[in-house]
């Protein structure tokens, strides 16, 4: 299951996509028994050679500003017919139409499901909220278990130990010294 990282970068791609007019905006599930590739195809096309590379770079902008988060690896942006762009969780397909319509990775990837931005949307906005019900509810069990703690009988307290006092013999009081004498002793 992805990370919910991964499915805001995935948005994030997507609408830088959608951002630079790409058309065709398409994303695929991945069954995970059939590719250990990767979890999500992004695939979409441009019109012409110099908007796929605007698209890449605008994908490849957004996510490193906005997450900090670079691709592994580019492939294909010098012809520009089909860039690639590899984020681990999941990989953009960028292609001009008549590319897109010979390769057909839709066509190739028959048991993945395509899934609508909107849907990634709402299942990411799921996630968050689950993830924050659960935080929430470990927070109150831990609230819980400090106020029984708190509020458990408190062990006896030992009375401070008494301080010892110095009891003084006769011995040693001293005399006030008397005048001395400059009497030389005999």
């Amino acid at each position: 299951m992805p990370s919910t990282e991964s499915y805001q970068l995935l948005l994030a791609a997507a609408a830088a996509c959608e951002d630079k007019k790409a058309e065709d905006v398409r994303i695929l599930a991945l069954d995970p028994s059939e590719s250990g590739l990767t979890d999500y195809f992004l695939i979409c096309n441009g019109t012409n050679e110099r908007q796929n590379i605007a698209i890449t770079d605008e994908i490849e902008l957004r996510l490193k500003r906005n997450f900090g988060a670079y691709p592994n690896s580019v492939e294909g942006r010098r012809q520009a017919e089909w860039i690639l762009m590899d984020y681990v969780d999941f990989i953009v397909h960028v292609f001009s139409k008549e590319k897109r319509a010979f390769y057909g990775l839709e066509r190739l990837r028959k048991s993945a499901t395509t899934i609508s931005v909107d849907a990634l949307s709402a299942e990411l906005k799921a996630k968050i909220a689950s993830a924050r019900v659960h935080k929430a509810a470990s927070r109150s069990i831990k609230t819980a278990s400090r106020t029984a703690t708190k509020a458990a009988p408190a062990k006896a307290k030992k009375a401070p130990a008494k301080k010892a006092t110095r009891k003084t013999s006769a011995k040693s009081v001293t005399k006030p010294d008397a005048k001395k004498s400059n009497k030389p002793a005999q």
